[in-house]
């Protein structure tokens, strides 16, 4: 059984609150948990402490049982200074979209050019290969007659 800690979607419409729990990886991210451990409650301003409430001491305990944390609880412990966090290097998030999206488009016609020049090239190469044929049939042909 693969465990991870996770959060758990609560609260209304709209009006999200996160629970901290522990669960079967194979279950559903609202449905059955082994332990809660805290809350998370993204609509409060970052300065709050009732913001996050994670018991740290139950997390540790779980991880050393095997437990995975997922992203955003990594990132928790993270800023608890629990466990270390690499960064994520995604180069294409730095480039403005409407950059990305020339690039993209130059990208597609040029591999549609190359196609176009290999496709040119190998028709010529099986016309070359046609006229070499036709010249070695018409050679084998003339001695014939003679």
């Amino acid at each position: 059984m693969s465990l991870v800690i996770r959060l758990a979607r609560a609260g209304t419409k709209k009006r999200p609150v996160y629970h901290i729990v522990v669960a079967d990886s194979r279950s559903p991210r609202d449905g059955r948990f082994i332990e809660r451990l805290g809350y998370f409650n993204p609509l409060m301003p970052k300065d709050k402490t009732e913001r996050l409430k994670f018991d740290l001491e139950k997390a540790q305990a779980w991880m050393k049982k095997g437990a995975q944390p997922s992203d955003r609880v990594t990132r928790f412990l993270d800023a608890a200074g629990v466990l270390k966090r690499e960064k994520g290097n995604n180069p294409e998030k730095a480039i403005p979209r409407k950059e990305r999206k020339a690039a993209k488009e130059e990208a597609l016609k040029a591999k549609e050019a190359g196609d176009a020049a290999a496709k040119t090239a190998a028709q010529e190469k099986v016309n070359e290969k046609a006229a070499a044929d036709k010249a070695a049939k018409a050679a084998a042909d003339a001695p014939a007659a003679s």
